[in-house]
């Protein structure tokens, strides 16, 4: 049985997914991340703000994964225009947000949000889907691997203080 349901956000869950957010980041990456650096992260990049514009732009998509009973927020996804040192074109768009908590994991959620951000990304024309992750995670990576994504480039990523090193990866949609 599915234990959530996926909807297009509006500007109202801006706070949902700013939630699900910083819980799912500090989920994944605490005892990986420093703890001051995945604060600052969150606190600048996963505000209800940021993501209230996300929801109403024009070149971005946000996805809210909520559980079937209760319609908590377990996950999300964040497609935007890129912004990765990559070649590309205007038919690229980027995944720049794919998470869930980890109550939802092993549901099959993280392959419904993905077959979802390819659907959104499809309908607004799109042919190519772009992400960055964390090089040494190497659960991350697997699964986007596993889901036809080759790796594209690399970057160095700023959370909070401190640089990290990215893999980029790129799947023709």
């Amino acid at each position: 049985m599915t234990q959530w349901r996926l909807r297009r956000a509006s500007p109202a869950d801006a706070p949902a997914v700013a939630l699900v957010a910083g819980a799912s980041f500090l989920a994944t990456f605490a005892g990986i991340l420093d703890g001051a650096d995945i604060v600052a992260h969150v606190t600048r990049n996963s505000s209800p703000a940021a993501f209230e514009a996300w929801a109403q732009g024009s070149g971005s998509i946000v996805t809210l994964a909520e559980h079937a009973d209760g319609a908590a927020p377990v996950g999300y996804t964040l497609l935007t225009l890129p912004d990765v040192p990559i070649p590309g074109d205007a038919h690229d768009i980027e995944l720049r947000r794919i998470y869930t908590l980890p109550l939802a994991q092993g549901t099959g959620l993280g392959k419904a949000l993905l077959a979802r951000a390819i659907d959104d990304a499809r309908a607004l024309g799109r042919r190519r889907l772009l992400l960055g992750v964390l090089g040494r995670n190497a659960r991350a990576r697997a699964f986007y691997e596993r889901n036809g994504f080759a790796m594209a480039g690399s970057r160095q990523y700023r959370v909070g203080a401190s640089l990290y090193d990215d893999v980029v990866y790129a799947r023709t949609i």
